[in-house]
C-alpha cells in the first residue's frame, strides 16, 4: 500500500505551527492581538507581520484546524483502499492506547517541573507583556491525584488541560476518531453516505465546530479513494488544487484575534467567523495538496517528514519547554543581551531542545501504546479461547 508521505510532512508543519504560535505569544504578544500596548521591538513590527498572510507560520488556531483535518484524513485511508472493516474495529479500540501514554509521560515531566518551582511564565510576562495570555499557565499546587486523572481520563472526557495547556484538543482527536470509524463502519459502502456526512457535519456546527475538522478530513479520505474518475478530472486541471491550495493559506492565515482589518488583504472578511475561515482554509489546503503533484513532491521532502514523525510529541512537548527552559533563558539573559537579541538565542535553543525531546519522545514512548494495545489484545483471545 503506498503511503502518503506528504500527509505526514503536513502533520509535522501543523505541529510546528502550534510551537511556533506559543514561542511567539509569549515574548511577541503583539504578533497575536494587534495592539500597540504589546509591542516589544522599536517599529511594532510584530504588528504588522500579524496582519498578513506571514502569520500562518504561527496562526495556533489554524494550525489546530490543519492538525484535526490531517488526523481525519489518515483515520480510514485504510480502510477506504482495502474496504476491510476489522481495521476500523481495531483502530477504534486502539485509539486510547495511541494517545495516552505520551500524554502521561509529559504530564508526570510537567508534574516534577512545577513541583520544583521551574515554571517562569509568570515573571517572564511580567516583561514580555503577555500577562492576558502567558502569566496563568500552570500557577497553582501540583497533585498527583489531579495529574492522574487529566492524563488518564479527564484530558479524553472533558479536554481537561490544567497541566499541559495543549490537551484541550484531546477530545477531538478521541472522540472524532471514534465517530468516523463508527460512520465507516455503518455507511462507508453506502450510495448515500455523503449525505450522513452532510448531517455529521451540521451537527458538528450547531455543537462543538472543531469536530468538523476531523469529519472534514474523512470526507477528503473517503472522495479521494472511491470516486476515481471525479479525482482524475479534479487533477486534470493543476490550477484547480492550485488555487484550492492558496485560497485555503489565505483562509487559514486569517488572525486568530479575530477583529476587524479595515485596509488589509483580509479587510472584506466579516471577523466573526474566523474558526469558520480556518476550518474551510484547512480544508482546501488538504485538497489542493491532494490534487498537485508538485506540491506533493515538495512537503515530502525530508524535513518536512522528520517534523511529521514527530508531530504528536512535539505537539505535547513544547509548551512546558516554552514555560521553563525558555523563560529561564530569557530572564537570566535579556537584562544583558537586550531583548530582541536575547530571544533570538532563546529560540534557537528552545528549537532544539523541543525536537530533541520530541525525537525521544517518538522513539521511547510512542511505542509504548502500541504495546500496551497488543498486550490488550492477547489478554481478549485469551479470554475468548
Amino acid at each position: 500500500m503506498k503511503k502518503l508521505d506528504y500527509i505526514d510532512g503536513l502533520k509535522g508543519i501543523g505541529a510546528l505551527m502550534v510551537y511556533l504560535c506559543h514561542f511567539v505569544f509569549a515574548f511577541y504578544y503583539a504578533a497575536y492581538t494587534l495592539l500597540p500596548e504589546h509591542v516589544n521591538t522599536r517599529t511594532g513590527i510584530e504588528v504588522s507581520i500579524g496582519k498578513t498572510p506571514l502569520n500562518f507560520f504561527y496562526n495556533g488556531n489554524g494550525a489546530v484546524c490543519l492538525f484535526l483535518v490531517f488526523s481525519g484524513f489518515v483515520l480510514c485511508l485504510s480502510y477506504f483502499r482495502t474496504r476491510d472493516r476489522s481495521k476500523l474495529r481495531t483502530g477504534a479500540w486502539k485509539r486510547y492506547f495511541r494517545l495516552m501514554p505520551v500524554i502521561l509521560a509529559v504530564n508526570v515531566l510537567i508534574f516534577i517541573l512545577m513541583y520544583l518551582g521551574l515554571y517562569k511564565n509568570a515573571e517572564a510576562a511580567e516583561l514580555t507583556k503577555s500577562i492576558p495570555w502567558f502569566q496563568g499557565f500552570n500557577q497553582f499546587e501540583p497533585k498527583i491525584s489531579g495529574m492522574l486523572y487529566e492524563s488518564l481520563l479527564g484530558c479524553f472526557v472533558r479536554g481537561s488541560n490544567d497541566y499541559n495547556g495543549v490537551l484541550w484538543t484531546i477530545p477531538y482527536l478521541f472522540w472524532g476518531a471514534l465517530l468516523v470509524y463508527l460512520a465507516a463502519y455503518l455507511v462507508g459502502e453506502n450510495r448515500l453516505r455523503y449525505i450522513t456526512y452532510g448531517v455529521m457535519l451540521l451537527v458538528s456546527l450547531k455543537t462543538d465546530i472543531y469536530f468538523s475538522g476531523i469529519f472534514l478530513g474523512f470526507v477528503l479520505c473517503d472522495f479521494f479513494c472511491t470516486q476515481e474518475k471525479l479525482v482524475r478530472l479534479y487533477k486534470r486541471f493543476q490550477s484547480v488544487p492550485l488555487w484550492a491550495f492558496v485560497l485555503g493559506f489565505y483562509l487559514v492565515s486569517y488572525p486568530s484575534i479575530g477583529t476587524e482589518l479595515p485596509g488589509t488583504i483580509y479587510g472584506a472578511l466579516p471577523a466573526a467567523y474566523t474558526v469558520v475561515y480556518h476550518l474551510i482554509g484547512a480544508f482546501l489546503l488538504t485538497a489542493g495538496v491532494l490534487g498537485c503533484e508538485k506540491l506533493q513532491w515538495f512537503f515530502s521532502r525530508k524535513p518536512f517528514l522528520y517534523l511529521g514523525k514527530i508531530s504528536y510529541s512535539l505537539y505535547l512537548l513544547h509548551f512546558p519547554v516554552i514555560a521553563t527552559f525558555s523563560c529561564w533563558f530569557f530572564l537570566k539573559f535579556q537584562g544583558s543581551l537586550g531583548y530582541g537579541m536575547t530571544v533570538g538565542i532563546d529560540f534557537v535553543l528552545t528549537t532544539l531542545v523541543v525536537l530533541l525531546l520530541s525525537r525521544l519522545s517518538q522513539r521511547y514512548l510512542e511505542p509504548v501504546g502500541a504495546w500496551l494495545a497488543r498486550g490488550m489484545e492477547r489478554c481478549l483471545n485469551r479470554r475468548k479461547a
